[in-house]
């Protein structure tokens, strides 16, 4: 069973940069691929970027294309995101999950389950 740690928020200026990681514990983290979700103040929790097995293929949420970027370290088990151009419309919790499958493409963004903790990103205008 793998388990997700997420780290890297902060509070930022608008128009700045943070990088997320988030970190797998237990077996087996090659075969999931990784999505970032976020949840603002009074919002649902929504997709923002997913990144399949192997890195080879990514998704993005519209908002955020063009700003952010997803990545992988299997070796080192963990998956980044890095944002760039921040806007205060991007302040929430960020989450990372999983979802199980060596596909070459990107899993449907129904499929993330097992939630980590979340990690809070605060974007000041």
């Amino acid at each position: 069973q793998v388990q997700l740690v997420e780290s890297g928020g902060g509070l930022v200026q608008a128009g700045g940069s943070l990088r997320l990681s988030c970190a797998a514990s237990g077996l087996g983290f090659s075969n999931y691929a990784v999505a970032w979700f976020r949840q603002g103040p009074g919002n649902e929790r929504e997709f923002v970027a997913s990144i399949n097995w192997s890195g080879e293929a990514t998704d993005y949420a519209e908002l955020v294309k063009g700003r952010f970027t997803i990545s992988r370290d299997n070796t080192k088990r963990t998956v980044d995101l890095q944002m760039n151009s921040l806007k205060s419309d991007d302040t929430a919790v960020y989450y990372c999950a999983i979802a199980g499958g060596r596909t070459p493409q990107v899993p449907p963004r129904t499929a993330f389950r097992s939630w980590g903790q979340g990690t809070q990103v605060t974007v000041s205008s």
